[in-house]
């Protein structure tokens, strides 16, 4: 599976594609290149899933209890716009237009990781958002790392 680090700018051209770039194409586990799954992001942008990180999720999601009226509300948004995608000969991806829209991105974009995905945001955005929440930082890394014990104690 993947595990991808760092964020490019990236510019979406007329047809929506944008180019992944070689540094996220070099961390991609064997087989990651063979298609990805873009779809609604929790916040305001687009996620991108190697097709097998996707297939985990979705077999997850696809468990939840349709019963529950939260649950069939978060599977239409989460899982209604989910598009497969490969990579051109160029090594571009395409973002669906409802995505762009969904996400407010028009030209200019942040692609980042988010571990075994990636997140494409307006670039705008992105740098609004790092901004605003730059200063919970440290509180956050205080209350996840709670979550898994001292990540540092055994360095």
């Amino acid at each position: 599976m993947a595990k991808f680090l760092g964020e490019y700018e990236v510019a979406i051209d007329a047809k929506g594609r944008f180019l992944l770039p070689s540094g996220f194409r070099k961390q991609m586990a064997e087989g990651d290149g063979e298609g990805f799954v873009v779809t609604r992001g929790i916040e305001q942008c687009v996620c991108i899933y190697p097709a097998a990180v996707w297939n985990v999720l979705f077999e997850k999601v696809n468990r939840l209890n349709d019963f529950k009226p939260n649950v069939r509300m978060f599977k239409r948004l989460f899982l209604n716009g989910a598009t497969p995608v490969e990579m051109d000969t160029a090594d571009r991806l395409l973002v669906p237009k409802q995505l762009q829209e969904y996400a407010g991105i028009k030209k200019d974009a942040v692609i980042c990781s988010q571990g075994n995905k990636l997140e494409l945001w307006d670039k705008d955005t992105y740098y609004r958002y790092m901004s605003d929440n730059a200063g919970k930082y440290s509180d956050l890394s205080e209350e996840v790392a709670n979550d898994f014990g001292n990540p540092f104690e055994n360095m």
